[in-house]
């Protein structure tokens, strides 16, 4: 069923108009017409069924129908901390972790950051990556949205501790995740594409990051936080159902 998110209220029957964006990919990118039904979510938590009642390039209508209670939400909260990396890297690395269940994705500028932009540039790169997670909710079934939070340097982050346990991923680190306790919400810092530097992992020691290891192999920054989130949900939250 095609999913689509609508940052409007919903409710049922009633008819709506879909928002400018949300109609342009219902009429023409999915091709969709009248008659046809898809899902809308809002982020609020549930989905509605729905059926198109006029599909135009612009507009399009639907008659919102019931709504389902649906959650699925992983137990475990996470926030991936994640040096910003290039292009499409960076995409990837915001696509995959919100299909994995990523609570809250905080972009960091560390010293070995490839992207420098300035003011405007990265409120474009926001709204972008903000985009990227809404379409990876439609596809993965997700009714809430993961937050994703302004810029700001590594330095601010790790003096700003948020309570919950926090991991470090770290080459040369002795500790796997699976030596590490368990916990309801965890942060996850991940370095660029040069990692972190040797001061910049002692400071995250200092502030009270865990250094973990992912294994022997050196893993490409669009990988190590994937494939950290993918053992974090095995671990401690629904990938262990």
């Amino acid at each position: 069923m095609t999913r689509i998110y609508v940052p409007l209220p919903l409710s049922s029957n009633t008819e709506l108009t879909l928002p400018e964006a949300a109609a342009r990919h219902v009429a023409q990118v999915l091709r969709m017409r009248a008659g046809e039904a898809l899902t809308l979510f809002n982020g609020g938590g549930g989905e509605y069924d729905a059926v198109i009642e006029t599909a135009e390039r612009r507009v399009v209508s639907v008659r919102v129908g019931e709504l389902r209670q649906i959650d699925r939400e992983s137990m475990l909260a996470v926030t991936l901390a994640q040096c910003v990396s290039k292009g499409e890297r960076m995409d990837y690395t915001i696509q995959k972790a919100v299909e994995l269940g990523v609570t809250t994705i905080i972009p960091l500028l560390s010293a070995r950051s490839v992207v420098k932009l300035d003011g405007e540039r990265w409120e474009k790169k926001l709204e972008h990556w903000r985009g990227i997670a809404v379409s990876a909710c439609e596809q993965s079934g997700r009714t809430r949205i993961p937050t994703v939070l302004v810029p700001q340097k590594l330095a601010h982050w790790l003096d700003a501790p948020d309570g919950s346990p926090r991991l470090v991923l770290a080459p040369t680190a002795a500790v796997s995740l699976t030596a590490v306790p368990a916990a309801a919400a965890v942060s996850l810092l991940v370095g660029p594409e040069g990692g972190l530097s040797d001061e910049e992992i002692a400071a995250a020691l200092r502030s009270g990051c865990t250094a973990i290891t992912l294994g022997p192999r050196v893993l490409r920054t669009e990988t190590a936080g994937v494939a950290a989130l993918a053992v974090l949900q095995a671990l401690w939250g629904d990938l262990a159902q």
